[in-house]
């Protein structure tokens, strides 16, 4: 599977079938750009905000995920449980979707804009999964100690780090997250850097930890 960041929780997964799965996307945003006419065959929204359901910048016949239950195209098999954006029952910012992502042997769990921790059932409902894709830039979703907590509860291989500060967002962008550093340092794993992932099974092992993604 290849796995490409377009910045805030937007990625791109490619499976070694050839099928592509686009996660969030969100047409500008700051300082990010989304490309337009991203050819895709399932386009996933974890929630109705602007910065993850622009769902125009993807192109092809598509398949849309945006609902708590079970989707499957081709190799792809995508279970949503139901969380929320707050701390709150979603009254404060309305529910989101954790989504559980397989393409082959590799699990991906993509929490969205997640602003609780997980409770045992959802732990259950989620499963082992390989690659853990969580929010860490706090205020409106996980902060990085709560992002690292949600890592020990579903206990990845690999963790990504998303919707946090980078130099991309500039000024509004420092003030409305934190950098993803108060993460790596509360998850205590080795933290490696990369601009693009190509993983399969056998090789999951080789990026166990923290990865983080330069933003292009």
């Amino acid at each position: 599977m290849k796995i490409k960041w377009y910045g805030q929780s937007s990625f791109l997964l490619t499976t070694d079938e050839g099928t592509r799965v686009l996660i969030d996307p969100y047409g500008r945003l700051l300082g990010y750009r989304m490309p337009k006419g991203i050819e895709s065959d399932i386009v996933i929204v974890t929630h109705n905000h602007k910065d993850h359901n622009q769902i125009q910048v993807a192109s092809g016949e598509y398949m849309l995920v945006n609902q708590p239950r079970e989707y499957k195209k081709k190799e792809v098999s995508i279970k949503g449980i139901a969380t929320f954006h707050d701390k709150a029952g979603g009254k404060k910012r309305g529910p989101n979707i954790v989504f559980v992502i397989k393409a082959g042997d590799v699990t991906v769990c993509h929490c969205g804009d997640l602003g609780h921790l997980l409770t045992e059932e959802q732990v259950r409902q989620i499963g082992k999964v390989d690659i853990l894709m969580v929010p860490a830039g706090g205020k409106m979703v996980l902060g990085g100690v709560e992002a690292a907590e949600v890592m020990r509860q579903l206990q990845p291989t690999i963790a990504i780090p998303m919707h946090y500060r980078t130099k991309a967002l500039g000024l509004p962008g420092k003030l409305m997250f934190e950098k993803v550093e108060k993460f790596t340092a509360a998850a205590c794993v080795k933290t490696q850097e990369v601009r693009e992932l190509d993983v399969t099974k056998d090789t999951l092992s080789d990026y166990a930890g923290v990865l983080t993604f330069l933003y292009d």
